[in-house]
């Protein structure tokens, strides 16, 4: 069973800053990628950013420049600098994990954290 734990949502101004923390636990072999998406209400949820174990961080184009990832073994953190009114969703946490070194990994996500900004 693997859990992720989400916190650091709330309220903010325009211009303000968030930052997003997301702690996995359980009994499991490894995390590959992990990331943030997104999900606004109409809209379907997309991907904010994403971290691979030792790799680079690629980011939407809608928050490059103004967020950032990062990642301490399992857990990974997003900045969220310069906030716009339409940064307001439901951040998800997401992580692809491995139970044993041959096997595919499996992703899961966090129960979400509520972020919002106003103008």
């Amino acid at each position: 069973q693997v859990q992720l734990v989400e916190s650091g949502g709330g309220s903010a101004q325009a211009g303000g800053s968030l930052r997003l923390s997301c702690v996995a636990s359980g009994s499991f072999f490894k995390i590959d990628d992990m990331g943030w998406f997104r999900k606004a209400p109409g809209k379907q949820r997309e991907l904010v950013a994403v971290i691979p174990r030792g790799g680079e961080a690629n980011y939407a184009d809608s928050v490059k420049g103004r967020f950032t990832i990062s990642r301490d073994i399992n857990t990974v953190y997003l900045q969220m600098n310069s906030l716009k009114p339409n940064d307001t969703a439901v951040y998800y946490c997401n992580a692809d994990v491995s139970f044993t070194l041959l096997t595919p990994t499996h992703g899961y996500w966090g129960q979400g954290t509520q972020v919002t900004v106003s103008s």
